[in-house]
Protein backbone atom coordinates (compact mmCIF):
# COMPACT_ATOMS: atom_id res chain seq x y z
CA UNK A 1 0.00 0.00 0.00
CA UNK A 2 1.07 3.61 -0.60
CA UNK A 3 0.16 6.58 1.56
CA UNK A 4 1.01 9.99 0.10
CA UNK A 5 0.82 12.43 3.02
CA UNK A 6 2.98 15.24 1.62
CA UNK A 7 0.35 17.26 -0.23
CA UNK A 8 1.67 20.55 1.16
CA UNK A 9 4.82 19.91 -0.85
CA UNK A 10 2.93 19.15 -4.05
CA UNK A 11 -0.21 17.45 -5.31
CA UNK A 12 -0.92 15.21 -8.30
CA UNK A 13 -2.72 16.91 -11.17
CA UNK A 14 -6.41 16.38 -11.70
CA UNK A 15 -7.33 14.48 -14.86
CA UNK A 16 -9.24 17.54 -16.06
CA UNK A 17 -6.10 19.63 -15.56
CA UNK A 18 -4.00 17.11 -17.46
CA UNK A 19 -6.47 17.12 -20.35
CA UNK A 20 -6.53 20.88 -20.82
CA UNK A 21 -2.75 21.14 -20.46
CA UNK A 22 -2.26 18.52 -23.18
CA UNK A 23 -4.83 20.19 -25.43
CA UNK A 24 -3.18 23.61 -25.14
CA UNK A 25 0.24 22.07 -25.84
CA UNK A 26 -0.75 19.80 -28.73
CA UNK A 27 -3.84 21.30 -30.39
CA UNK A 28 -4.50 24.91 -29.34
CA UNK A 29 -0.80 25.73 -29.08
CA UNK A 30 -0.81 29.28 -30.41
CA UNK A 31 0.99 32.23 -28.87
CA UNK A 32 -1.58 34.61 -27.31
CA UNK A 33 0.42 37.56 -28.65
CA UNK A 34 -0.11 36.40 -32.24
CA UNK A 35 -2.87 38.14 -34.18
CA UNK A 36 -4.10 35.13 -36.16
CA UNK A 37 -6.73 32.58 -35.13
CA UNK A 38 -4.31 30.34 -33.25
CA UNK A 39 -3.32 33.33 -31.11
CA UNK A 40 -6.95 34.25 -30.49
CA UNK A 41 -7.68 30.68 -29.37
CA UNK A 42 -4.76 30.77 -26.93
CA UNK A 43 -5.84 34.15 -25.57
CA UNK A 44 -9.27 32.68 -24.88
CA UNK A 45 -7.73 30.12 -22.52
CA UNK A 46 -5.99 32.88 -20.55
CA UNK A 47 -9.19 34.90 -20.31
CA UNK A 48 -11.17 31.88 -19.20
CA UNK A 49 -8.60 31.00 -16.51
CA UNK A 50 -8.64 34.57 -15.19
CA UNK A 51 -12.42 34.52 -15.06
CA UNK A 52 -12.43 31.28 -13.08
CA UNK A 53 -9.79 32.44 -10.60
CA UNK A 54 -11.30 35.91 -10.16
CA UNK A 55 -14.69 34.34 -9.45
CA UNK A 56 -13.25 32.25 -6.59
CA UNK A 57 -11.99 35.46 -4.94
CA UNK A 58 -14.78 37.83 -6.06
CA UNK A 59 -12.25 40.21 -7.59
CA UNK A 60 -11.76 41.67 -11.07
CA UNK A 61 -10.10 39.64 -13.83
CA UNK A 62 -7.59 42.42 -14.47
CA UNK A 63 -6.35 42.03 -10.88
CA UNK A 64 -5.05 38.48 -11.57
CA UNK A 65 -1.50 38.17 -12.91
CA UNK A 66 -0.03 34.78 -13.82
CA UNK A 67 3.46 34.01 -12.54
CA UNK A 68 5.80 31.02 -12.47
CA UNK A 69 4.55 30.08 -8.99
CA UNK A 70 4.35 31.12 -5.37
CA UNK A 71 7.98 32.12 -5.01
CA UNK A 72 7.81 34.58 -7.89
CA UNK A 73 4.47 35.91 -6.66
CA UNK A 74 5.94 36.61 -3.21
CA UNK A 75 9.09 38.17 -4.63
CA UNK A 76 7.14 40.42 -6.98
CA UNK A 77 4.60 41.45 -4.34
CA UNK A 78 7.31 42.50 -1.90
CA UNK A 79 9.98 44.04 -4.12
CA UNK A 80 7.53 45.49 -6.63
CA UNK A 81 5.52 47.37 -4.02
CA UNK A 82 8.55 48.34 -1.92
CA UNK A 83 10.32 50.08 -4.78
CA UNK A 84 7.12 51.58 -6.20
CA UNK A 85 6.22 53.15 -2.86
CA UNK A 86 9.69 54.05 -1.61
CA UNK A 87 9.00 57.77 -1.55
CA UNK A 88 6.24 57.14 1.00
CA UNK A 89 8.57 55.25 3.34
CA UNK A 90 11.05 52.42 3.76
CA UNK A 91 9.54 50.43 6.62
CA UNK A 92 8.07 46.92 6.18
CA UNK A 93 6.47 44.60 8.74
CA UNK A 94 6.40 40.80 8.59
CA UNK A 95 6.32 37.82 10.95
CA UNK A 96 8.91 35.43 12.35
CA UNK A 97 7.28 32.38 10.74
CA UNK A 98 7.17 33.33 7.07
CA UNK A 99 8.32 31.07 4.24
CA UNK A 100 11.79 31.64 2.77
CA UNK A 101 10.11 33.06 -0.35
CA UNK A 102 9.10 36.00 1.86
CA UNK A 103 12.08 36.12 4.20
CA UNK A 104 14.72 36.21 1.46
CA UNK A 105 13.17 39.04 -0.63
CA UNK A 106 12.84 41.07 2.58
CA UNK A 107 16.48 40.42 3.38
CA UNK A 108 17.32 41.70 -0.11
CA UNK A 109 15.23 44.81 0.53
CA UNK A 110 17.12 45.41 3.77
CA UNK A 111 20.32 45.44 1.71
CA UNK A 112 18.67 48.11 -0.46
CA UNK A 113 18.04 50.37 2.53
CA UNK A 114 14.61 49.27 3.69
CA UNK A 115 13.95 48.52 7.36
CA UNK A 116 12.06 45.35 8.30
CA UNK A 117 10.30 44.73 11.61
CA UNK A 118 9.75 41.03 12.38
CA UNK A 119 6.80 40.28 14.66
CA UNK A 120 7.13 37.39 17.14
CA UNK A 121 4.54 34.63 17.49
CA UNK A 122 3.12 32.77 20.47
CA UNK A 123 3.60 29.08 21.21
CA UNK A 124 1.04 28.09 18.58
CA UNK A 125 2.51 30.33 15.88
CA UNK A 126 -0.05 33.14 16.02
CA UNK A 127 0.74 36.81 15.52
CA UNK A 128 -0.88 39.30 17.90
CA UNK A 129 -2.88 41.82 15.80
CA UNK A 130 -2.31 44.49 18.43
CA UNK A 131 1.46 44.06 18.19
CA UNK A 132 1.19 44.38 14.43
CA UNK A 133 -0.69 47.65 14.76
CA UNK A 134 1.77 48.96 17.33
CA UNK A 135 4.64 48.25 14.94
CA UNK A 136 3.17 50.57 12.29
CA UNK A 137 5.12 53.81 11.90
CA UNK A 138 4.78 56.95 9.84
CA UNK A 139 7.11 55.46 7.22
CA UNK A 140 5.49 51.98 7.09
CA UNK A 141 4.49 51.07 3.54
CA UNK A 142 3.90 47.30 3.58
CA UNK A 143 2.86 44.44 5.87
CA UNK A 144 3.28 40.79 4.84
CA UNK A 145 1.62 37.95 6.79
CA UNK A 146 0.99 34.39 5.61
CA UNK A 147 -2.54 33.05 5.99
CA UNK A 148 -1.72 29.38 6.68
CA UNK A 149 1.69 28.37 7.96
CA UNK A 150 3.21 25.81 5.64
CA UNK A 151 4.87 23.78 8.42
CA UNK A 152 2.37 23.61 11.28
CA UNK A 153 -0.89 24.82 9.72
CA UNK A 154 -1.40 27.86 11.96
CA UNK A 155 -4.19 30.16 10.76
CA UNK A 156 -3.08 33.75 11.13
CA UNK A 157 -5.80 36.36 11.85
CA UNK A 158 -4.99 38.29 8.69
CA UNK A 159 -8.34 40.07 8.48
CA UNK A 160 -8.00 41.48 11.99
CA UNK A 161 -4.34 42.33 11.47
CA UNK A 162 -5.15 44.20 8.27
CA UNK A 163 -8.04 46.06 9.92
CA UNK A 164 -5.94 47.23 12.85
CA UNK A 165 -2.98 48.17 10.68
CA UNK A 166 -5.13 50.17 8.26
CA UNK A 167 -6.98 51.88 11.12
CA UNK A 168 -3.63 53.25 12.21
CA UNK A 169 -2.38 54.04 8.70
CA UNK A 170 -4.85 53.47 5.82
CA UNK A 171 -2.21 53.71 3.07
CA UNK A 172 -0.25 50.66 4.28
CA UNK A 173 -0.38 47.81 1.76
CA UNK A 174 -1.21 44.35 3.05
CA UNK A 175 0.30 41.26 1.38
CA UNK A 176 -0.75 37.69 2.15
CA UNK A 177 1.11 34.53 1.24
CA UNK A 178 -1.91 32.28 0.63
CA UNK A 179 0.01 29.41 -0.95
CA UNK A 180 -1.14 26.88 1.67
CA UNK A 181 -4.57 28.50 2.09
CA UNK A 182 -5.98 29.00 -1.40
CA UNK A 183 -8.24 26.14 -2.38
CA UNK A 184 -8.57 25.07 1.27
CA UNK A 185 -10.74 27.95 2.53
CA UNK A 186 -12.82 30.90 1.35
CA UNK A 187 -10.66 33.96 0.77
CA UNK A 188 -12.26 37.30 -0.12
CA UNK A 189 -9.46 39.86 -0.47
CA UNK A 190 -11.73 42.90 -0.71
CA UNK A 191 -13.55 42.02 2.48
CA UNK A 192 -10.42 40.86 4.34
CA UNK A 193 -8.31 43.93 3.57
CA UNK A 194 -5.83 42.04 1.39
CA UNK A 195 -4.14 44.17 -1.27
CA UNK A 196 -1.81 41.53 -2.71
CA UNK A 197 -2.03 37.74 -2.48
CA UNK A 198 0.30 34.97 -3.68
CA UNK A 199 -0.89 31.55 -4.89
CA UNK A 200 0.82 28.47 -6.36
CA UNK A 201 -0.86 26.03 -8.77
CA UNK A 202 0.74 22.75 -7.80
CA UNK A 203 -0.61 22.95 -4.24
CA UNK A 204 -4.19 22.57 -5.52
CA UNK A 205 -3.80 19.77 -8.08
CA UNK A 206 -2.74 22.16 -10.83
CA UNK A 207 0.50 22.14 -12.85
CA UNK A 208 3.91 23.02 -11.46
CA UNK A 209 5.56 26.21 -12.69
CA UNK A 210 2.42 28.33 -12.57
CA UNK A 211 0.85 30.58 -9.95
CA UNK A 212 -0.75 33.97 -9.72
CA UNK A 213 -0.51 37.22 -7.84
CA UNK A 214 -3.67 39.08 -6.98
CA UNK A 215 -3.00 42.82 -7.09
CA UNK A 216 -5.75 45.23 -6.09
CA UNK A 217 -6.20 47.66 -8.99
CA UNK A 218 -5.39 50.59 -6.67
CA UNK A 219 -1.98 49.22 -5.65
CA UNK A 220 1.12 50.90 -6.98
CA UNK A 221 3.59 48.17 -7.99
CA UNK A 222 6.59 47.98 -10.31
CA UNK A 223 6.94 45.07 -12.74
CA UNK A 224 9.73 42.64 -11.96
CA UNK A 225 10.09 41.20 -15.49
CA UNK A 226 10.34 43.59 -18.43
CA UNK A 227 10.12 42.79 -22.10
CA UNK A 228 7.23 42.26 -24.48
CA UNK A 229 4.55 43.94 -22.41
CA UNK A 230 2.37 40.94 -21.72
CA UNK A 231 -0.14 41.02 -18.84
CA UNK A 232 -0.76 44.78 -19.01
CA UNK A 233 3.00 45.33 -19.15
CA UNK A 234 3.29 44.11 -15.56
CA UNK A 235 4.74 40.65 -16.17
CA UNK A 236 6.41 40.31 -19.55
CA UNK A 237 7.29 37.02 -21.21
CA UNK A 238 5.44 34.60 -23.46
CA UNK A 239 2.29 33.56 -21.63
CA UNK A 240 2.29 30.07 -20.13
CA UNK A 241 -1.03 29.08 -21.65
CA UNK A 242 -0.99 25.39 -20.62
CA UNK A 243 -0.07 26.33 -17.06
CA UNK A 244 -2.67 29.08 -16.78
CA UNK A 245 -5.40 26.93 -18.32
CA UNK A 246 -4.57 24.09 -15.93
CA UNK A 247 -4.49 26.43 -12.94
CA UNK A 248 -7.87 27.86 -13.90
CA UNK A 249 -9.45 24.41 -13.98
CA UNK A 250 -7.81 23.38 -10.68
CA UNK A 251 -8.97 26.58 -8.97
CA UNK A 252 -12.51 26.23 -10.25
CA UNK A 253 -12.80 22.60 -9.16
CA UNK A 254 -11.30 23.33 -5.73
CA UNK A 255 -13.97 25.91 -4.98
CA UNK A 256 -16.84 23.98 -6.55
CA UNK A 257 -16.29 21.23 -3.99
CA UNK A 258 -14.75 23.22 -1.14
CA UNK A 259 -17.21 22.47 1.65
CA UNK A 260 -17.08 18.71 1.11
CA UNK A 261 -13.31 18.78 0.74
CA UNK A 262 -12.83 20.72 3.96
CA UNK A 263 -15.12 18.40 5.88
CA UNK A 264 -13.21 15.37 4.59
CA UNK A 265 -9.80 16.82 5.40
CA UNK A 266 -10.87 17.84 8.90
CA UNK A 267 -12.01 14.24 9.47
CA UNK A 268 -8.62 12.98 8.31
CA UNK A 269 -6.87 15.51 10.52
CA UNK A 270 -8.87 14.47 13.56
CA UNK A 271 -8.29 10.79 12.81
CA UNK A 272 -4.54 11.28 12.54
CA UNK A 273 -4.26 13.51 15.62
CA UNK A 274 -6.23 11.08 17.77
CA UNK A 275 -4.07 8.23 16.55
CA UNK A 276 -0.86 10.12 17.23
CA UNK A 277 -2.05 11.01 20.73
CA UNK A 278 -2.37 7.30 21.46
CA UNK A 279 1.25 6.60 20.54
CA UNK A 280 3.83 6.85 23.34
CA UNK A 281 6.10 9.92 23.50
CA UNK A 282 4.49 11.75 20.58
CA UNK A 283 4.03 15.53 20.77
CA UNK A 284 1.42 16.95 18.38
CA UNK A 285 2.33 20.53 17.48
CA UNK A 286 -0.59 21.60 15.28
CA UNK A 287 -3.80 22.82 16.87
CA UNK A 288 -6.90 20.66 16.78
CA UNK A 289 -9.92 21.09 14.54
CA UNK A 290 -10.71 24.41 12.93
CA UNK A 291 -8.19 26.25 15.08
CA UNK A 292 -5.70 25.50 12.29
CA UNK A 293 -5.78 24.47 8.63
CA UNK A 294 -7.65 21.28 7.67
CA UNK A 295 -4.80 19.66 5.77
CA UNK A 296 -1.64 19.98 7.90
CA UNK A 297 -0.57 18.12 11.03
CA UNK A 298 2.87 18.62 12.54
CA UNK A 299 4.07 16.23 15.21
CA UNK A 300 7.35 15.47 16.99
CA UNK A 301 8.67 11.99 17.81
CA UNK A 302 11.34 12.45 20.50
CA UNK A 303 14.13 9.92 20.35
CA UNK A 304 14.02 9.58 16.54
CA UNK A 305 15.55 12.11 14.18
CA UNK A 306 13.17 13.45 11.54
CA UNK A 307 15.16 12.18 8.56
CA UNK A 308 15.50 8.69 10.06
CA UNK A 309 11.77 8.33 10.62
CA UNK A 310 10.96 9.91 7.25
CA UNK A 311 13.04 7.32 5.38
CA UNK A 312 11.80 4.46 7.52
CA UNK A 313 8.24 5.40 6.56
CA UNK A 314 9.28 5.85 2.94
CA UNK A 315 10.52 2.25 2.84
CA UNK A 316 6.93 1.24 3.64
CA UNK A 317 5.40 3.45 0.96
CA UNK A 318 4.46 6.33 3.27
CA UNK A 319 5.52 9.80 2.13
CA UNK A 320 5.73 12.69 4.59
CA UNK A 321 7.93 15.75 5.07
CA UNK A 322 10.47 16.87 7.66
CA UNK A 323 9.53 20.51 7.09
CA UNK A 324 9.04 22.87 4.19
CA UNK A 325 9.75 21.06 0.91
CA UNK A 326 11.64 24.11 -0.34
CA UNK A 327 14.23 23.77 2.42
CA UNK A 328 14.25 20.00 2.90
CA UNK A 329 17.63 19.69 1.20
CA UNK A 330 19.21 21.56 4.10
CA UNK A 331 19.42 18.46 6.24
CA UNK A 332 21.40 20.05 9.02
CA UNK A 333 19.19 23.10 9.38
CA UNK A 334 16.58 23.24 12.14
CA UNK A 335 13.28 24.76 11.06
CA UNK A 336 13.17 28.46 11.92
CA UNK A 337 9.40 28.20 12.26
CA UNK A 338 9.65 25.50 14.93
CA UNK A 339 12.37 27.48 16.71
CA UNK A 340 10.00 30.46 16.92
CA UNK A 341 7.48 28.22 18.71
CA UNK A 342 10.13 27.71 21.42
CA UNK A 343 10.03 23.94 21.21
CA UNK A 344 12.57 21.87 23.12
CA UNK A 345 15.61 20.68 21.10
CA UNK A 346 14.39 17.08 21.26
CA UNK A 347 11.21 18.16 19.46
CA UNK A 348 12.97 20.37 16.93
CA UNK A 349 15.06 17.43 15.71
CA UNK A 350 12.20 14.95 15.48
CA UNK A 351 9.31 16.76 13.79
CA UNK A 352 7.44 15.52 10.73
CA UNK A 353 4.68 17.18 8.73
CA UNK A 354 1.71 15.17 7.44
CA UNK A 355 -0.47 16.88 4.85
CA UNK A 356 -3.63 15.78 3.08
CA UNK A 357 -5.72 16.57 0.03
CA UNK A 358 -9.42 16.00 -0.68
CA UNK A 359 -8.35 12.71 -2.29
CA UNK A 360 -6.47 11.31 0.71
CA UNK A 361 -8.20 8.20 2.05
CA UNK A 362 -8.82 7.17 5.65
CA UNK A 363 -6.98 3.93 4.90
CA UNK A 364 -3.82 5.93 4.25
CA UNK A 365 -4.07 7.55 7.69
CA UNK A 366 -4.61 4.19 9.36
CA UNK A 367 -1.73 2.62 7.44
CA UNK A 368 0.57 5.45 8.53
CA UNK A 369 -0.45 5.15 12.18
CA UNK A 370 -0.03 1.38 12.12
CA UNK A 371 3.50 1.69 10.79
CA UNK A 372 4.43 4.46 13.21
CA UNK A 373 3.34 2.20 16.02
CA UNK A 374 5.65 -0.51 14.74
CA UNK A 375 8.64 1.65 13.83
CA UNK A 376 8.94 4.02 16.79
CA UNK A 377 9.85 1.43 19.47
CA UNK A 378 12.46 -0.09 17.16
CA UNK A 379 14.05 3.20 16.13
CA UNK A 380 14.09 4.54 19.68
CA UNK A 381 16.34 1.73 20.75
CA UNK A 382 19.09 3.50 18.86
CA UNK A 383 18.46 6.95 20.32
CA UNK A 384 21.51 8.92 21.42
CA UNK A 385 22.21 8.72 25.14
Amino acid sequence: MEAYLDNSATTPCLESVRDIVVKTMMVDYGNPSSRHQKGVEAEHYLKDAREKIAATLKVKEKEIFFTSGGTESNNWALTGTAFANRRAGCHIITTAVEHAAVRMPLRFLEDQGFEVTVLPVDGTGHVDPQQAAEAVREDTILVSVMLVNNEVGTLEPVEEISRRVKEKKPSVLFHVDAIQAYGKMRILPKRMGIDLMSVSGHKIHGPKGIGFLYVNEKVKIHPMILGGGQQQGMRSGTDNVPGAAGLGVAAWEAYQNLDQAREHMFLLKDRLMRGLANLPEVHVISEEGEKSAPHIVSAAFPGVRSEVLLHALEERGIYVSSGSACSSNKKSAVSSVLEELHLKPALLESTLRFSFSPFTREEEIDYCLENLGELLPVLRRYRRR
